[in-house]
C-alpha cells in the first residue's frame, strides 16, 4: 500500500479544525448522553441526537447518528436496530456520531450505563475505553500496522473477557470526505498509521450476556489526552 495515497489530505485540512472537530464531537456525545434517560425509545433518543447536532452547528454527518440502547448495543454497525427499545432503569447504551463541522469531520463514541446495573455492563463501559487505550498505547510505542493493532486489539479484548467485532476496525478522517483518499479499514492497512488521521474504533459484545460497548477516538499522542 502507498502510504502518502493512504494518508493524503486536501487543501482545505488542518490540524487545529480536526482537533475543533474532535473536542466539538466530544461536546455533543456528552450533552446528548445527558439528555437521554431510563424510559426513553432509542428512536427518540436518536432524534434528539440529531437534533442536538443541529442545535450545535453540524446539519450533516459522514456517518449516520447510532443510538443504540440494551439488546441492540450487541448489533453491528450497518444491523438496524430492533425497534420500540426503551432505556431501563439499570442498563447501559452507547452512542456513535460522524458529524461534520465546516469541512472537517469528526468522530467519536462513548458507552453510558444508568442506574446501578448488571456489573458487567460497568464493566463493558469501562472495557471500551481501557482496550482503546492499551491499543493506543501499543500504537505510540511500536510500529505495529493498522492490521496488527487490530490482531492485538482482538487479543486484548478476549483476556479481558469480550469479543471484539472485528467487522468495525477504524478508518480514516480529514476533510469531508476523507472516502475521496481512502474509504477502507485501519485493519486493511499495512503500515503503521500516523496520528491526527485515523480513527480507532472499539465494540464489544460479552460472550453469553446481551450486553455490548463501544469506544472511538483519534489516535493521538498521549499529551493529546
Amino acid at each position: 500500500m502507498d502510504m502518502q495515497l493512504l494518508e493524503k489530505t486536501g487543501p482545505n485540512f488542518s490540524h487545529d479544525a480536526l482537533m475543533m472537530a474532535r473536542k466539538n464531537t466530544k461536546d455533543a456525545i456528552a450533552l446528548i448522553a445527558r439528555s437521554i434517560a431510563p424510559g426513553m425509545l432509542e428512536e427518540d433518543a436518536r432524534m434528539m441526537a440529531k437534533e442536538t447536532l443541529e442545535r450545535l452547528g453540524s446539519t450533516k454527518g459522514w456517518h449516520k447518528i447510532l443510538v443504540r440502547f440494551g439488546p441492540n448495543t450487541v448489533k453491528n454497525f450497518e444491523d438496524p436496530s430492533e425497534r420500540g427499545v426503551k432505556l431501563q432503569t439499570d442498563d447501559l447504551f452507547f452512542i456513535d456520531i460522524g458529524p461534520v463541522w465546516g469541512d472537517t469531520e469528526g468522530d467519536g463514541g462513548e458507552t453510558f450505563v444508568v442506574g446501578a446495573g448488571d456489573p458487567d455492563m460497568k464493566r463493558c463501559a469501562e472495557d471500551t475505553k481501557r482496550i482503546f487505550h492499551i491499543v493506543r498505547k501499543q500504537w505510540a510505542s511500536t510500529g505495529m500496522t493498522g492490521k496488527e493493532l487490530y490482531d492485538f486489539a482482538f487479543r486484548t479484548a478476549a483476556d479481558m473477557g469480550w469479543i471484539l467485532n472485528m467487522e468495525l476496525t477504524g478508518h480514516r478522517l480529514s476533510e469531508f470526505p476523507h472516502s475521496a483518499y481512502y474509504d477502507g479499514t485501519l485493519a486493511a492497512v499495512s503500515i503503521r498509521p500516523s496520528a491526527n488521521l485515523w480513527v480507532l474504533e472499539v465494540q464489544v459484545k460479552h460472550p453469553s450476556k446481551i450486553i455490548g460497548g463501544f469506544y472511538e477516538d483519534l489516535l493521538l499522542d498521549d499529551a493529546e489526552y
